[in-house]
């Protein structure tokens, strides 16, 4: 984990050369564009804080890169520049792919064990207390449940195993907050400005 006051200023600091990029990409822009690239330009800016060395960042730029909207596309581009787009796009699908078979590889592993147990699980179960049985199989449903809600948060979780889940998970929240601390400073910084004392 980062020194949150060092992470707010980097972040602060790439976010700002985010708009100012955004600002000579298109010169009049209208209030859904410039929220567009507001938005854009700090994600790109807390993504890159962490040096894509996370997985959920990685996917974040990857996601900007190739954006269906076309004006975000471009802009991405003009942030990142067009080759480190064209790289991480083609980075992250490699990744997702590896993912993807080894989760493919793993799923074939658990129904061949599955079958296996159930076999044996029949006796068993006759045995051990109905409730117990029903109370494990309740829990694991719930766990299932939150930690795919917890993938879909988070960029890039669907090919995340558990583990990696959650420290991606925290890593993510700390940045979400300097992100937060950064633009609350900045408008009330700014807002001081407009109605002084």
């Amino acid at each position: 984990m980062h020194n949150p006051s060092s992470l707010k200023q980097e972040f602060l600091q790439k976010w700002i050369m985010g708009i100012k990029k955004c600002r000579t990409f298109k010169k009049n822009m209208s209030m859904l564009e410039r929220k567009k690239a507001i938005k854009l330009s700090a994600d790109l800016a807390m993504a890159s804080t962490r040096n894509e060395t996370t997985y959920w960042s990685q996917a974040l730029i990857a996601n900007a890169c190739r954006d269906y909207d076309d004006d975000n596309k471009k802009l991405t581009q003009h942030i990142l520049g067009s080759a480190r787009c064209d790289q991480k796009v083609k980075k992250f699908c490699t990744l997702s792919s590896m993912v993807c078979k080894y989760r493919r590889r793993m799923r074939s592993r658990k129904i061949l064990k599955r079958c296996c147990i159930r076999s044996v699980g029949r006796a068993v179960k006759k045995s051990v207390g109905q409730k117990v049985v029903m109370a494990n199989s309740i829990a694991k449903r719930l766990v299932k449940k939150r930690t795919m809600m917890l993938k879909s948060l988070v960029p890039g979780g669907e090919f995340m195993d558990d583990m990696s889940l959650i420290e991606e998970t925290l890593d993510y929240i700390q940045s979400l907050q300097a992100q937060v601390d950064v633009m609350r400073c900045l408008a009330s910084a700014s807002d001081q400005l407009i109605h002084p004392k």
